[in-house]
């Protein structure tokens, strides 16, 4: 296994990351198989481990903590705050008085004292930056966290907490966790770059574009309809999987081992998030994790599915108030009669 820098925080991750969503009530409800599986990634020298606190309500938080008893030193452990645990209007978001309260609850379901990474899984448009960093620098300089960094924020809220950051003398964001696939490049355009400006080190997830990537959903059958979540797969990601799978067949790989094999070839990705549910998903993950895709097989890939593009709307990425609301994209229709 070679190790990769995680930006310029000096800790050493693998190229692969054991995502653990599918560790409980939503995936796996078995905790003893699915501590057989993160153990058997650790043994195939995969250190990079993220979880969360929403993934099945704290579940798969429980389950790794029992998977890393006597192991936790040879981890890199990552949690999320930001979504709802609870009833209650305060049980949420990326306010101080919820992160302090989220992070111990993280750590007594992990059975740890620390959290080597701990993200902000979304943006809160509705509590200043400066808020979040200064809650977040405490938890760093009390040792409950080592590093701090968001997952799916847009390029120029990264810009803003950079700034924000150095103005005000708080820990800076260290870590992104973006979606990136063949299918969903559009990070390459600006965020990639914006990452690798600042020193961030970055772990994407969804390589398989939520199971789109495996050559199981094919255009014009029935089981095409929905992904993992019940998303409706757009024509245009159908028409690059067809262009993708002769492509993979002439190099000799699967669809999926290209796919993930893809991702971590950009010098701005360190590592991609795995997400097995079974020990069968995770053993064909790791048959790909030597596979190298040369410069003519990359420039292929990038005829199918140009650089900075999204083939289709990306229905997983963060869609930011100015968007998802129509009343922030139009005047008042007062207004708009007067005008």
């Amino acid at each position: 296994m070679k190790y990769r820098a995680l930006g310029l925080t000096g800790i050493q991750v693998s190229p692969f990351a054991l995502g653990t969503m599918m560790f409980g009530a939503l995936g796996n409800p078995d905790h003893d198989d699915s501590i057989r599986i993160i153990h058997r990634a650790l043994d195939a020298g995969i250190n990079f481990v993220d979880t969360a606190d929403v993934y099945s309500n704290g579940e798969s938080e429980q389950i790794v903590g029992k998977a890393l008893k006597g192991r936790r030193d040879d981890v890199v452990l990552t949690s999320k705050f930001h979504y709802p645990m609870g009833e209650g209007p305060n049980r949420s978001g990326n306010s101080r008085r919820w992160i302090m309260i989220a992070v111990e609850d993280s750590l007594r379901r992990l059975q740890t004292d620390h959290l080597d990474l701990y993200l902000a899984h979304r943006p809160d448009p509705a509590v200043d930056i400066e808020e979040t960093l200064s809650a977040l620098s405490d938890l760093v300089h009390s040792g409950k966290v080592r590093a701090i960094g968001t997952s799916t924020f847009p390029a120029a809220d990264l810009v803003q907490a950079q700034w924000t950051a150095e103005r005000h003398g708080l820990e800076r964001f260290r870590v992104e966790q973006p979606p990136y696939s063949i299918v969903n490049r559009s990070i390459e355009r600006e965020l990639l770059p914006v990452a690798q400006r600042y020193g961030m080190g970055t772990m994407v997830w969804s390589p398989l574009a939520q199971g789109l990537l495996t050559g199981r959903f094919r255009k014009g059958r029935e089981a095409v309809a929905t992904g993992r979540h019940g998303t409706q797969f757009p024509e245009q990601k159908l028409d690059v999987v067809e262009k993708l799978i002769p492509l993979a067949d002439e190099a000799g790989l699967s669809l999926s081992h290209l796919a993930t094999a893809f991702t971590i070839a950009h010098p701005g990705v360190t590592s991609a998030i795995i997400g097995p549910r079974t020990m069968e998903h995770l053993e064909d993950t790791l048959r790909g994790l030597e596979i190298v895709l040369d410069d003519d097989l990359l420039d292929r890939i990038d005829q199918i599915a140009p650089p900075g593009t999204d083939a289709g709307p990306n229905l997983v990425s963060y869609t930011p108030p100015a968007i998802a609301e129509s009343g922030q994209r139009r005047r008042p229709a007062a207004e708009r009669s007067a005008a």
